[in-house]
């Protein structure tokens, strides 16, 4: 269908008015909004993922592309709504206590979001008893972020205090950033570890999946 390769083409270029109007052009068609999520928006940043893996695109231009995703998210969700379209999942996303760096975990909560999972962002410099409420509240994953080493052990206290609180069975958890590293997600048992947006996206359907 045009309209829907007319709406993959103008998220992944960043073009946020023009993948707005695709959306409603889309839903004054009678296309259903399920339809235009799936194979519209969650395929674009399926698309968007794979140029920054292959290298084709960077950063700046994944988040241009996130924008123009979430301006037609804004515009899609009433309908979503009101068609009953299930979320993926649900995610609490926050940086760890202490640590205000909040761009990476803003583009991965709106990769996450483009792919279909309901968002829970918590903000930055969160601590460990927000992530529990979250997790009282029905989010299925946490994710984690921390820019800075000094930051990264809060991951670690964070971990413990949701496993004091008797909720670690019910919840997959999932850390990036700069300085983190696949084994430091094993040494403090975190469920996965992603190194960028796109690979967040793969980890979070993989944690619950398993």
């Amino acid at each position: 269908m045009a309209l829907l390769e007319e709406l993959r083409e103008a998220i992944v270029g960043g073009q946020a008015k023009l993948a707005v109007a695709k959306v409603s052009e889309g839903l004054a068609d009678d296309i259903e909004a399920g339809t235009l999520l799936r194979e519209g928006l969650i395929a674009a940043m399926a698309q968007v993922g794979q140029l920054y893996e292959e290298g084709e695109i960077f950063v700046p231009e994944m988040l241009v592309a996130a924008r123009a995703m979430t301006a037609a998210l804004t515009v899609l969700k009433p309908h979503l709504v009101e068609e009953g379209v299930a979320s993926s999942g649900k995610v609490a996303i926050g940086t760890t206590q202490g640590d205000l760096h909040d761009i990476g975990k803003n583009l991965v909560a709106m990769m996450l979001e483009g792919s279909g999972y309901e968002i829970v962002d918590l903000g930055v410099d969160v601590p460990a008893d927000k992530f529990i409420q979250a997790i009282k509240d029905g989010a299925n994953v946490v994710a984690m972020s921390a820019l800075l080493t000094t930051t990264m052990t809060n991951m670690q206290l964070a971990i413990e205090a949701i496993t004091e609180a008797g909720l670690r069975d019910q919840v997959r958890i999932i850390i990036g950033g700069a300085p983190i590293t696949k084994s430091y997600a094993d040494e403090i048992g975190a469920d996965g570890y992603a190194e960028d947006a796109s690979s967040a996206v793969r980890l979070v359907k993989e944690v619950l999946a398993a």
